[in-house]
């Protein structure tokens, strides 16, 4: 799921990898604790795949730049706070690489939209929703109606698991979940309907 999102926010704007984990943050979620140990990894993948490609690389100092020379001051003292003066100008600025999608890279995520992804499906359907709008209306509504039958079926698993020989917490839990997944339930109910009744204003205008 982090290479979809990398894709879903590359796809809007050419992004560095400080401005990319920031975003996938704010997409995701802090709970995800997306890392630069795993971020740097799934762009180099995504780069090698052809998805996403590198644009506008920052220009940086050699490494071996000549120091700028030190007048000398005649004292210790007076010679290392020339050095501390003049360290500013003498390192090198990192470079900073920023990434987009490519043609290939929008048909893969097209893909990965649509893939069943391993994990857990609430995190992954969370992700996707996070990009929905990037579909047509026909997916969007394909998309919410999937994961409305997954709902569908948790909910209906939940209520065969409540039986007379579970104690008053375990049954108390079952409840909890059943509730919530019938909010969740509600929700994506209330999603495809202004999904649908948009589409059905759409075709009165261009009708």
């Amino acid at each position: 799921m982090l290479e979809l999102a990398i894709l879903g926010l590359v796809s809007e704007q050419p992004l560095h990898g400080y401005e990319l984990k920031k975003r996938l943050g704010e997409t995701l979620g802090i709970l995800w604790g997306v890392s630069y140990g795993s971020l740097y990894p799934a762009l180099k993948r995504l780069e090698k795949q052809g998805a996403i490609e590198i644009v506008d690389p920052a220009l940086a100092a050699p490494a071996d730049a000549p120091r700028a020379p030190m007048p000398p001051t005649g004292s210790l003292a007076g010679e290392a706070a020339a050095a501390r003066r003049t360290r500013p100008a003498l390192v090198s600025r990192r470079v900073r690489k920023a990434y987009r999608i490519t043609p290939a890279g929008e048909a893969q995520f097209t893909k990965l939209m649509f893939d069943d992804a391993p994990g857990d499906p609430d995190r992954v359907f969370a992700v996707k929703l996070a990009f929905c709008g990037r579909l047509d209306t026909a997916d969007r509504i394909a998309l919410l109606q999937a994961h409305r039958t997954h709902l569908a079926a948790r909910l209906a698993e939940t209520s065969r698991s409540r039986g007379p020989m579970i104690d008053r917490y375990a049954r108390s839990l079952l409840e909890h979940r059943a509730g919530l997944t019938e909010r969740d339930l509600q929700w994506v109910d209330e999603l495809i309907a202004a999904e649908e009744a948009d589409d059905l204003n759409n075709e009165g205008a261009r009708a």
